[in-house]
């Protein structure tokens, strides 16, 4: 009685919520759920078959495309689809759906919590690097809550990029782990041994640790790219498959394929996963071309160092005009210091923009990276002036309430 009290109050809350212009009905009802029943949450999970997706970068993108994976056998599939990857925001997903087959983004803290109330069947390991610095700074110590979380959950499959030392030492406890190599473009988190606190030598085909033999594992299937730069999924027994998504750049590739492997975890096809996969065009906003007036850009999210770095090498074989978007919100982090880390040398001789709350760190930034640019401290009046009269689509990357600032907007 308590449970469904409780579930009840979680759909009336966050129907409340979007009729009150209040947010997307996704945590305030969560909240008052489990402030009733805090085991809430594994009662709404009790019975389905549970799906967790974790890491620094790609854990939305993941869950979209698991979710849509899943789905390809006709079954109906719940997710946090929005993002809201804390326990509210699962506890409102499942309060408002029946489906026995459920895909949850989770945040990497809170993984080791979320794990125990499910008893998942599968957990996907995407990445671990610093985000916000003032919350989650010591990414070694969440490799080690990880690796007790999965040492417990011996009837879990685990889907880890073997190429993140980090993910490498909070799965190889587990009992069963499905090792993919998804790449690891952004090392610099990884570089101390989570084993024995020596250095990780980073290699063309792998990384071990000098110190205590900690090595990348074998893995069942890797992301390769053919001499034309095609990529596919190479299975160690002999399947191929090309990995062909609308979504762009090399870390949604990983996604996919990390994905993939999750689905045929949980039962699904692989191939035909990815096949399902190939028809995503975009992802909560993510990569969405809108239009501010006459002037029309692309919103890229990203959040920290290793997201930014992956998104200046997507964007850097392009001259179009570009936004960068910088605000320190509760939800971004109050520390921006890590924009000192962000590689913006790379963007010397485009037309840049700075913008968001933080526009005069970010120009401080920028100045240092010997990159000519303007500010504006209001966002859309500064994709308007990137774009110049040109009629060009205006690339903008933002941080995540910086990316939603413009999402949101007005048209």
């Amino acid at each position: 009685m308590r449970a469904r009290f409780a579930s009840a109050t979680t759909r009336a809350v966050n129907a409340a919520s979007r009729r009150l212009g209040r947010g997307q009905g996704t945590v305030a009802g969560g909240r008052a759920g489990l402030r009733l029943d805090p085991k809430l949450l594994e009662h709404l999970s009790a019975g389905r078959e549970v799906a967790l997706v974790t890491g620094t970068n790609g854990k939305t993108t993941t869950t979209r495309l698991l979710t849509v994976a899943l789905g390809a056998t006709g079954d109906e599939v719940v997710s946090n689809e929005t993002g809201s990857n804390m326990p509210a925001g699962h506890v409102a997903a499942l309060a408002g759906s029946r489906a026995t087959r459920v895909v949850l983004e989770v945040d990497e803290v809170y993984l080791p919590r979320v794990l125990t109330a499910t008893t998942a069947v599968a957990v996907v390991l995407l990445n671990l690097s610093r985000d916000q610095l003032d919350r989650t700074n010591e990414v070694r110590m969440v490799a080690g809550r990880w690796r007790a979380a999965l040492a417990a959950a011996p009837h879990t499959h685990v889907v880890a990029n073997a190429d993140d030392p980090l993910v490498a030492w909070g799965a190889s406890v587990a009992r069963d782990v499905h090792w993919v190599g998804a790449g690891l473009r952004w090392q610099l988190d990884a570089v101390g041994c989570p084993a024995c606190e020596g250095r990780i030598e980073f290699t063309e085909g792998g990384w071990s640790c000098a110190g205590c033999g900690f090595a990348r594992p074998e893995t069942e299937v890797a992301l390769v790219h053919s001499p034309q730069g095609l990529p596919s999924a190479a299975w160690a027994d002999g399947r191929t498959h090309a990995i062909a998504l609308m979504l762009p750049g090399r870390f949604n590739q990983a996604n996919a394929l990390m994905a993939a492997v999750a689905a045929e975890a949980c039962g699904v096809d692989a191939i035909a996963a990815l096949r399902a996969m190939e028809h995503v065009e975009e992802v909560a906003g993510r990569f969405t071309v809108r239009a501010f007036g006459e002037v029309r850009a692309r919103l890229m999210l990203a959040k920290n160092p290793a997201g930014w770095d992956e998104l200046l090498c997507l964007v850097a074989g392009s001259d179009a005009p570009l936004v960068v978007s910088i605000n320190a919100r509760v939800a971004d982090g109050a520390d921006p210091s890590w924009l000192w880390d962000v590689p913006y040398e790379r963007l010397a001789g485009r037309a840049v923009v700075a913008t968001g709350d933080r526009f005069r760190d970010l120009s401080v930034r920028l100045h240092y990276a010997g990159v000519a640019h303007t500010t504006e401290p209001d966002p859309v009046r500064a994709v308007a002036q990137a774009a110049d009269g040109t009629g060009a689509i205006v690339d903008v990357i933002g941080n995540y309430t910086a990316f939603h600032d413009l999402l949101e907007a007005p048209e």
